[in-house]
């Protein structure tokens, strides 16, 4: 029997409900109503920067009764509601508000795993599985949160036997709602609900599964573990079978396969060589995050969006390392590279956003191991070493910047901009928040923010 076909025969279905998913509602545009109790009630959203040129990237419930939207433009916003409120992302507080909400719910119960900055799953126990005593858990996590935290955050929850069915549960009723759907419920409860409103059903699972006829939830509910399989293309269309039924299932962990960060970039930075150094500021960011990891690695990535349309990409590989100066000096090369096309091209115009990443990830240990001494300069290694622990000095000054480089320049207070150390080169990029961004899938560790 193949390692594949025995991991399911450990499956079992969970009697009763086994967990509790909560997804907060408008996350971002709530912490803002949070923080400033006078937007309570209010239509908000929130930018990624300070800015009239660009759009939301949250918008509460009070302004999507306007019609105002994640994407929809400033502009448009104030002219569909002249009392929305904007206010500029703040990455930062939006983690320390996660980490409160996650300490509170589990003052109740015990996390099951966060699945990104406003969706996290819990587990119930054998006593709480029962729909009486399970939604009085729910009612006592959402009275915790109100009166700990906050009546700003709101969330709907679900209960359900499996994690799957839970988010699909939470879904249900937003906002502030609290859903039950135990599989006695099922396909009936969700014949409504579209493939693609489903975790695990993407675009190209939705061809798959319509070249199969399967075009609704109940038919997806009829398919056997068997053809799920065979539609993904994978295991994973058989695990997801399982989770939609109501079966306890193991989730498979996920390995960091890149660091980066993307910035849309406001008119000031659409010059070229403005956007370069908001390129460099994106690469120094992640580079910290890297070390900050104790990761290396092996080659780079550039996006760039290309004003009025199109997009321009490129990657180099390099050893495997943690040398800011190395990234820098790749991307050097790369846009310079960009330049030439421009020209060439005649399209030497603004430029509307840009994406760094750093690919090919390894431990210390494992990118050794990998890298090799046949091809490998020893004075290059050795130089590459002792500039990354440069940079990590560098790193830990500035995420403990008042009591480091206080105590070493003697100074008794510092502002934000003299007690961090960069390169001289960057000194008139002022963007706020740059680098560290919340995720769909990822939430940064508080110290990502102090780099």
């Amino acid at each position: 029997m193949s390692e594949n076909a025995s991991q399911f025969e450990n499956y079992h279905p969970v009697r009763g409900l086994s967990y509790l998913f909560l997804d907060f509602n408008a996350y971002f545009a709530s912490v803002e109503q949070h923080d400033h109790p006078e937007l309570m009630g209010r239509p908000v959203i929130v930018t990624p920067l300070q800015s009239e040129h660009t759009g939301a990237i949250a918008a509460s419930y009070e302004a999507k009764a306007f019609g105002i939207k994640r994407g929809t433009k400033v502009k448009d916003a104030r002219e569909l509601c002249p009392d929305i409120a904007v206010m500029p992302a703040r990455h930062d507080r939006y983690v320390q508000l996660h980490n409160l909400l996650m300490a509170e719910i589990q003052r109740h119960l015990p996390l099951v795993k966060i699945y990104s900055i406003d969706e996290a799953a819990f587990q119930l126990s054998r006593s709480e599985r029962d729909p009486a005593r399970a939604i009085e858990t729910a009612k006592k996590v959402k009275c915790g949160i109100a009166e700990n935290v906050g009546p700003a955050m709101r969330a709907s929850i679900g209960l359900a036997p499996s994690r799957l069915l839970a988010k699909l549960a939470a879904e249900r009723v937003k906002p502030d709602g609290l859903t039950v759907l135990q599989l006695s419920d099922l396909p009936g409860k969700l014949a409504e609900m579209p493939l693609r409103d489903i975790p695990g059903v993407g675009a190209g699972v939705e061809r798959r599964l319509a070249r199969a006829d399967i075009t609704n939830f109940p038919a997806l509910w009829a398919l056997e573990p068997k053809q799920a399989r065979a539609i993904w293309g994978s295991v994973t269309g058989e695990r997801f079978w399982y989770g939609l039924h109501g079966y306890e299932t193991v989730e498979e962990p996920t390995k960091k396969s890149m660091i980066g960060h993307s910035r849309v970039l406001s008119r000031e930075y659409e010059a070229p060589d403005r956007a370069r150094l908001v390129a460099r500021a994106l690469l120094l960011k992640a580079a910290s995050r890297l070390r900050h990891y104790g990761m290396h690695a092996s080659s780079m990535s550039l996006s760039v969006r290309l004003r009025p349309e199109g997009r321009w990409e490129t990657a180099r590989r390099f050893s495997y390392s943690q040398d800011s100066y190395l990234f820098l000096k790749t991307l050097n090369d790369m846009w310079t590279e960009l330049i030439q096309f421009q020209r060439k091209n005649n399209a030497e115009g603004r430029l509307g956003g840009v994406t760094v990443y750093l690919h090919g990830l390894a431990k210390e240990a494992d990118s050794k191991m990998q890298q090799g001494d046949l091809f490998a300069d020893a004075a290059v290694a050795q130089t590459d070493d002792k500039r990354a622990k440069l940079w990590r000095i560098i790193d830990q000054i500035n995420a403990d910047p008042k009591d480091k480089f206080n105590r070493l320049s003697g100074a008794k207070e510092a502002s934000v901009k003299t007690r961090h150390i960069s390169l001289a080169s960057q000194s008139s990029v002022d963007l706020n928040y740059l680098g560290a961004k919340i995720a769909f899938s990822r939430v940064p560790d508080e110290a990502e923010f102090l780099y």
